[in-house]
C-alpha cells in the first residue's frame, strides 16, 4: 500500500451474493458482505449500511479529534445515522445523522463550529457531499 491508495480484498463465498471482504490494514477482521433475499441470503452487511458505518465512523473521528484538540471533555458520544435511498435506481440521496454528546463543557457553539470544519476535512463526507444531502443535528447533555 503507498500513501496515496487504500486496498481491501473481496471474495465470493457461496452461490449466491455473499462475500468476505479484509482491507490491507486488517487482514485477519473480515466483514462478511450479502444482500437480502432471494438475490442473498441477508446474512452479512449491505453495501449501503457499511456506507453508513464508514460515514458514522470518519465524522465522529474527525469531531471527538477536534473537540478534544480544543480542550474539551467527552466522557459519552453516541451517533445515529439514517439513509434515505431512492429504490429505482438504488441509490442514497439523503443522510441524517444526531450526535449525542455528553460533556461538562462542550457549547452549542463548540458543536457548530467543529460540525463546520467536520464537513471540510472528513473524506468520507466529502466523498457524498456533491450527490447525497447530509443533515447533521446533535444534542449536548450535561
Amino acid at each position: 500500500m503507498n500513501n496515496g491508495q487504500l486496498e481491501v480484498s473481496l471474495n465470493l463465498i457461496n452461490q449466491k451474493v455473499q462475500f468476505t471482504c479484509v482491507s490491507e490494514t486488517n487482514p485477519d477482521r473480515p466483514l462478511t458482505l450479502d444482500y437480502l433475499p432471494p438475490l442473498g441470503d441477508g446474512q452479512g452487511y449491505r453495501g449501503l449500511e457499511l456506507l453508513l458505518m464508514s460515514f458514522a465512523g470518519c465524522v465522529s473521528t474527525a469531531v471527538v479529534g477536534l473537540l478534544r484538540k480544543i480542550g474539551k471533555d467527552i466522557s459519552g458520544y453516541t451517533m445515529k445515522v439514517i439513509g434515505t435511498k431512492n429504490d429505482q435506481p438504488l441509490f442514497l440521496k439523503k443522510i441524517s445523522f444526531e450526535i449525542t454528546v455528553k460533556s461538562s463543557d462542550i457549547t452549542d457553539e463548540d458543536m457548530e463550529k467543529v460540525l463546520s470544519y467536520t464537513g471540510k476535512i472528513s473524506p468520507v463526507w466529502l466523498a457524498l457531499n456533491k450527490d447525497v444531502e447530509v443533515v447533521p443535528q446533535y444534542k449536548i447533555v450535561s
